[in-house]
C-alpha cells in the first residue's frame, strides 16, 4: 500500500495526498450483496436538525458485510479487493466452494486467489476467522467480537489490530487500538491480521469541498459563537472562551465520563490512554 503527493496544478491539489490504491482489483461491486442506503441529513423524523455539520455528500450503496463468519469449515477463494466508501477500510469478495458470495473485511496481506477459511478447524492465518481459544497467544488480529456470535465490533478500521496477550480460563486478556486492555471470553472470535489500507491515516483532502463529498458540512467553531449558544462563546475580540467543554458544559480534554457502576468494569484492567 502506497500513497500518492500530486502536482500542485491546482489550489485544491497543493497539499493533496491521496491513495495509491495498489491493494485494490476491480472497481465493480457485487450488485447481490449491495444495499440502498437512505440518507437523513441530520434530521429526525419531524424534519428537525437534531445533528449538526451532516448532509449532502454523494450518493452511496452499502455493502453487506458478513461480521459474523458463521460458515465454518467452507474454504473460501478470495476473488477481488475492493474499496468501500462507508468505511476506511478495504472489503474482500469471498467466493465459498458451496456457491455463496460475501464480503468481509480485508486484512493487511490478503490476496486475491487466496483461500480463507472461518471456524475451530481453522489455522492461524491472516484471513481466517476462529474463536480465541484457538489463537495462539501475542498473534495480531482484528474484527474482534464482543460477546459469542455477536459478529465483529472492535478493531474494524483501517490499519486497526488487537493482540491476544493472555489466556486465563474462560477469558482471553486483549489489548485493544485504544490502548485499553480487557477481558473477552475465548469463545468470541476474532480474524488473524491487521486491517488493510493502513496508509489511511496519512490522507490529506486538499481542499473544503472533499468533506463535503463525504456528506460533512462546515463546523462553526464554539469560540466564535455567542454565549446564548455555546458555554464557550461571547467576549469581546478574540477571547479565549474559557475552559474547553462541550455545548451541554461537559469538560473535554481528559474528564472522564464513563460510569464508576458500569457492570463491564470488572473486565477492564487497564484503561485506554489519556
Amino acid at each position: 500500500m502506497s500513497v500518492r503527493k500530486l502536482k500542485p496544478i491546482t489550489p485544491g491539489q497543493r497539499f493533496r495526498v491521496v491513495n495509491g490504491f495498489d491493494a485494490i482489483t476491480t472497481d465493480k461491486p457485487e450488485k447481490s450483496l449491495l444495499a440502498p442506503k437512505k440518507r437523513s441529513g441530520g434530521r429526525n423524523s419531524q424534519g428537525r436538525m437534531t445533528m449538526r455539520y451532516k448532509g449532502g455528500g454523494h450518493k452511496r450503496r452499502y455493502r453487506i458485510i458478513d461480521f459474523k463468519r458463521t460458515k465454518a469449515g467452507i474454504p473460501a477463494e478470495v476473488a477481488s479487493i475492493q474499496y468501500d466508501p462507508n468505511r476506511t477500510a478495504f472489503i474482500a469478495l469471498l467466493n465459498y466452494q458451496d456457491g455463496e458470495k460475501t464480503y468481509i473485511i480485508a486484512q493487511n496481506g490478503l490476496q486475491v486467489g487466496q483461500t480463507v477459511v472461518s471456524g475451530e478447524g481453522a489455522a492461524p492465518e491472516i484471513g481466517n476467522a476462529m474463536p480465541l481459544a484457538n489463537i495462539p497467544l501475542g498473534t495480531i488480529i482484528s474484527c474482534v467480537e464482543l460477546r459469542p456470535g455477536q459478529g465483529a465490533v472492535m478493531a474494524r478500521s483501517a490499519g486497526a489490530f488487537a493482540q491476544l496477550m493472555a489466556r486465563d480460563g474462560k477469558f482471553a486478556t486483549i489489548k485493544l487500538p485504544s490502548g485499553e486492555t480487557r477481558l473477552i471470553l475465548v469463545t468470541c472470535a476474532a480474524t488473524i491480521g491487521a486491517v488493510s489500507n493502513s496508509d489511511h491515516q496519512l490522507l490529506v483532502s486538499g481542499k473544503a469541498g472533499r468533506s463535503r463529498w463525504l456528506g460533512r458540512r462546515p463546523r462553526t467553531r464554539p469560540v466564535v459563537m455567542n454565549p446564548v449558544d455555546h458555554p464557550m462563546g461571547g467576549g469581546e475580540g478574540k477571547s479565549s472562551g474559557g475552559h474547553p467543554r462541550s455545548r451541554n458544559g461537559i469538560p473535554a480534554k481528559g474528564y472522564r465520563t464513563r460510569s464508576k457502576t458500569k457492570a463491564s468494569n470488572k473486565y477492564i484492567i487497564e484503561r485506554r490512554k489519556k
